[in-house]
């Protein structure tokens, strides 16, 4: 049956993606609220919840978070937003990815119509997201129960549809995109960073006043107007039907491209947007002479060049908004402090030109900063399982180049890549400080945002190695999981109070503090060296195994 129709073969596809995105997320909603009734074992500690959330009410509105269901809520705000990466990444990939591998021209010759074969495609992304939802609500509705919140099962259905009709926009837009384009990483790329803009966007009008405006376009607004998790909030019908109107009109307009346009080309631009005659000139078939052929090394740099422009000003642009909002947090804890007799004392604290004060602030935002990094990587070890996968690197190793020569170039390029990264976002992050006033320690910043890149090179190591011996989906689909269980590890395990030894299964732990605490010398040597072992491990598997296989 699966193989009995284009429909039933691409949610076979999904099946893993299904289970594992569905249950790894709802099991995150699932483990916050069963431990919710440990955090608030006195009036006293509700209280404080309630005083901290609404310090950080820039990153989600704080309502009714001395209740399980409105903790939840709060306490992932945009996080759980991470289910939407799927979207864009499968979104950008079902009709663009099909015509890079040449299947699409195979896929046509069959009794089935564009539209229709688009359609059918389409619909199993929806049924993907319906079912992860689904996933989502069985287990954020059984830990209610264990929490004794006051939400339903109708309320847990909703809270999974919401989710996923939020993530089915940013799928159409990645179709949408991906008619534009060549590559299916052009469009997933793309639609990243309007995802990174989007939550920045709808953070806007908690931190500027009368800004709401600007927050209203995006799809992440309409997301939060409904908390069916919330008591007394519920669901904004108009916003989910918002969403979904929206996401019908995006990938119902790239289905009509595709229909139009040549299979393999993208859709020509209006004139007022297209490049010059001049600058439309063709390269020569044979370009001797350009920059990007004299080496592996920068044929590989240059194939992450534009990835690399979009995500650098992606996460140099978010770190740089963090310390912004650094200044708006800190006088509304000024101000929820001065009611509280019993934390005067940290008060005393917070001041726009106290170092400490502003670095411990912004050290609990940047977390979100390595993380994207990580992501970047990612995608970028998918790449190369993909290369492998979809037959370019026989190609490439059909000339005289070494199999190890081959990888090493790749990895440097990638390294190029995630250094520089990492160097504007110092950058873009002390000149905020500079222009917003707060006081930051330089070495420090220094040391948070290089620091990083150990952390990202681990992550794009171990993808290198996976994929000697699994297929790209897998490949990614596992890399993710490792970054999503990593960072659930360190932003849950100590409020969970787990032990330490589990805190250390992540690397995040060996990151360390260092806005606060400067460079973690010995975690940072640790995990550069669990990157050169696990590329060693990569490294060892390809030279000596067939390709694609």
């Amino acid at each position: 049956m699966w193989l009995s129709n284009i429909f039933f073969k691409t949610l076979r596809d999904f099946r893993v993606a299904i289970v594992g995105w569905g249950i790894g997320t709802g099991l995150l909603v699932y483990i916050v609220l069963a431990s919710f009734a440990s955090l608030v074992t006195t009036p006293q500690a509700r209280a404080s919840l309630v005083t901290l959330a609404h310090g950080f009410s820039w990153l989600a509105q704080p309502i009714a978070v001395d209740t399980p269901g409105g903790y939840a809520t709060f306490k992932y705000g945009p996080v759980i937003l991470l289910m939407a990466i799927w979207a864009l990444s499968t979104g950008g990939r079902i009709i663009r990815g099909e015509e890079e591998r040449g299947s699409m021209d195979v896929l046509l010759s069959l009794p089935e119509g564009r539209t229709r074969v688009a359609l059918q495609k389409l619909a199993a992304v929806w049924l993907a997201l319906l079912g992860m939802g689904l996933l989502i609500a069985l287990l954020v509705f059984a830990g209610g129960r264990t929490a004794h919140a006051s939400f339903t099962f109708i309320d847990s259905l909703l809270f999974g549809l919401n989710l996923a009709l939020v993530s089915a926009v940013f799928a159409g837009i990645a179709l949408l995109l991906s008619q534009f384009t060549r590559e299916r990483g052009s469009a997933s790329g793309l639609t990243g960073g309007l995802l990174l803009v989007s939550i920045v966007l709808d953070m806007v009008h908690r931190v500027i006043p009368n800004a709401e405006w600007v927050s209203r376009l995006s799809p992440v607004y309409y997301y939060n107007l409904s908390r069916p998790l919330v008591p007394g909030y519920g669901t904004n019908g108009g916003a989910m039907l918002g969403l979904l109107t929206v996401s019908l009109l995006l990938s119902g307009a790239a289905v009509w491209l595709f229909a139009r346009r040549d299979v393999g080309g993208t859709v020509r631009l209006p004139a007022w947007l297209r490049l010059s005659r001049a600058a439309e000139r063709r390269e020569p078939m044979l370009p001797a002479n350009d920059w990007s052929l004299r080496s592996v090394y920068w044929r590989s740099l240059a194939m992450i060049l534009g990835a690399t422009s979009w995500w650098t000003l992606g996460i140099a642009g978010f770190a740089a908004w963090m310390v912004v909002v650094v200044k708006q947090t800190e006088s509304q804890l000024a101000s929820i402090y001065q009611s509280s007799p019993a934390l005067k004392g940290f008060l005393s604290t917070l001041s726009g030109t106290n170092a400490i004060s502003n670095a411990a602030i912004l050290s609990a935002l940047f977390a979100f900063v390595p993380v994207a990094l990580m992501a970047f990587t990612v995608i970028q070890a998918n790449r190369w399982s993909a290369d492998e996968e979809e037959g370019r690197l026989e190609l490439l190793l059909a000339t005289p180049q070494p199999r190890l020569r081959v990888m090493a170039a790749r990895f440097a390029a990638l390294t190029t890549s995630t250094i520089f990264i990492a160097v504007v976002t110092m950058i873009a992050t002390l000149a905020a400080s500079v222009l917003s006033g707060v006081r930051l320690d330089g070495g420090n910043v220094a040391a948070a945002s290089l620091s990083m890149i150990p952390l990202a090179l681990l992550i794009a190591a171990l993808g290198y190695a996976f994929s000697g011996w699994f297929k790209t989906a897998f490949d990614t689909g596992l890399l993710t999981f490792l970054l999503a269980m990593w960072f659930f590890i360190s932003f849950l395990g100590p409020d969970l109070k787990w032990p330490d030894a589990s805190l250390r299964v992540s690397p995040f732990y060996y990151y360390g503090t260092p806005l606060l605490h400067g460079l973690a010398v010995e975690g940072t040597v640790g995990i550069l060296a669990a990157a050169v072992l696990a590329l060693a491990v990569g490294t060892f598997r390809f030279a000596r195994k067939d390709i694609a296989v």
